[in-house]
């Protein structure tokens, strides 16, 4: 019986972990919890944010809808710098040149989506070390599932500490009606979130050289499920070759 709670509490925990962006009924945050929490959020307002655009979703701040940012991830130091696009806390080379993602049960029917999306940044082109894979058990750095998100199509987490962000949801059900094409937009879309990009058609964000304050045909545009473009545009491949 003892054994049988503890294999229990391994799963539960477990679970607990891989849920940073989910609904949360965690009992009360520690003091060091809350002041790195406080921490997130004075920096989610350093990049612009207005505060009607941030929800306290428990585990996390979810912002503009689909961008979560983690109440213990790793605030980078300093203000990021006037000429950029990003969020100022990207992957580290090695890390960025093995992006491993995990796809859970429940995205498995949506496989050839996310092979698409991956494809995407694969193939950028030209000087850039940022490459994404599949690996089917443990380590990985991104978890991608099905979660039910209300009108939300999906969710992405920014990067902390160097690495990717761990957790991708995707409102399987939401998106199931829309053409293939849009389907991977929405897995392209929220993969771009876990490298650093913000939306590029709104406030939040710092602007990277070399491309425009704002760009009618960028992927990374943020309110366009279902009717956005679905490739990364020339300008996002810039981007993600400055950054990477």
């Amino acid at each position: 019986m003892k054994k049988n709670l503890q294999t229990l509490a391994s799963i539960v925990l477990s679970a607990l972990l891989l849920a940073s962006c989910g609904k949360s009924m965690d009992a009360p945050a520690t003091p060091e919890k809350k002041d790195n929490a406080d921490k997130v959020l004075t920096f989610i307002h350093s990049l612009g944010f207005s505060q009607n655009s941030i929800v306290d979703n428990g585990n996390a701040y979810i912002v503009d809808e689909d961008i979560c940012f983690p109440k213990d991830m790793e605030v980078p130091e300093g203000k990021p710098s006037t000429e950029q696009k990003w969020i100022g806390n990207k992957l580290t080379a090695a890390n960025a040149m093995n992006i491993r993602i995990k796809v859970d049960p429940s995205m498995a029917s949506m496989m050839p989506e996310i092979n698409s999306a991956i494809n995407q940044w694969n193939n950028i082109g030209g000087d850039i070390a940022l490459h994404f894979s599949i690996v089917t058990g443990s380590p990985y750095d991104i978890l991608i599932k099905d979660s039910d998100l209300g009108t939300t199509c999906g969710l992405g987490a920014y990067p902390s500490g160097g690495k990717a962000g761990n957790l991708i949801q995707i409102h399987k059900a939401h998106i199931a009606g829309y053409d293939f094409a849009h389907r991977q937009r929405t897995i392209t879309h929220e993969m771009g979130h876990t490298i650093s990009f913000t939306h590029t058609n709104e406030a939040g964000g710092q602007l990277i050289p070399g491309t425009p304050v704002t760009e009618a045909s960028s992927l990374m545009n943020g309110h366009e499920c279902g009717v956005g473009v679905t490739v990364l545009s020339d300008y996002d491949k810039i981007a993600a070759r400055w950054l990477y």
